[in-house]
């Protein structure tokens, strides 16, 4: 698979990967319906096209000429030297393949002027927290409020640093 910069045609396939990828990921933890909940408001394709026209970030993803195998999402935030990655996902069937790590890498080289790549992990999936220490990442806090304002899910911040 190689790793290419989304376009608009590419977000229907990767909300299609990310219901998929958060089913298989949190079903067991939040339950289905809240699974559906989060997916139809984090994931909508509204939600996926403004990611692709925000200033200082880049949406991407991992293809393979025939499917999409995975996608990332990282912005800046108002100091350039911090990059948050705000999704990082692998479709089940593809996840050991390194393409979650292709994705890293692109993140981190889309972002020059960045010095710490900064994400939050829900601290029940461990497959991701071993993912993000195997690659850089150590444990830099916690918060109430993962992905969104007043989203009342915890989580666990990562940080790394980059440069």
């Amino acid at each position: 698979m190689f790793v290419r910069t989304a376009s608009e045609r590419d977000l229907e396939t990767v909300k299609a990967l990310l219901a998929e990828t958060w089913h298989a990921t949190y079903d067991a933890i939040y339950g289905v319906d809240r699974v559906n909940e989060i997916t139809g408001e984090w994931h909508s394709l509204a939600s996926l096209k403004a990611r692709l026209t925000r200033p200082h970030s880049e949406l991407l993803v991992a293809d393979d000429g025939k499917q999409i195998g995975g996608m990332a999402y990282a912005a800046a935030t108002s100091d350039p030297k911090v990059v948050v990655l705000h999704q990082l996902y692998v479709r089940p069937a593809n996840q050991g393949a390194g393409i979650g790590r292709s994705l890293l890498e692109e993140i981190e080289q889309s972002f020059p002027e960045a010095r710490t790549l900064r994400l939050e992990v829900e601290e029940a999936n461990a497959g991701a927290i071993a993912f993000y220490g195997a690659n850089g990442f150590v444990h830099a806090g916690a918060t109430a409020n993962c992905g969104a304002d007043q989203s009342g899910i915890p989580a666990l911040i990562f940080e790394k640093t980059l440069g």
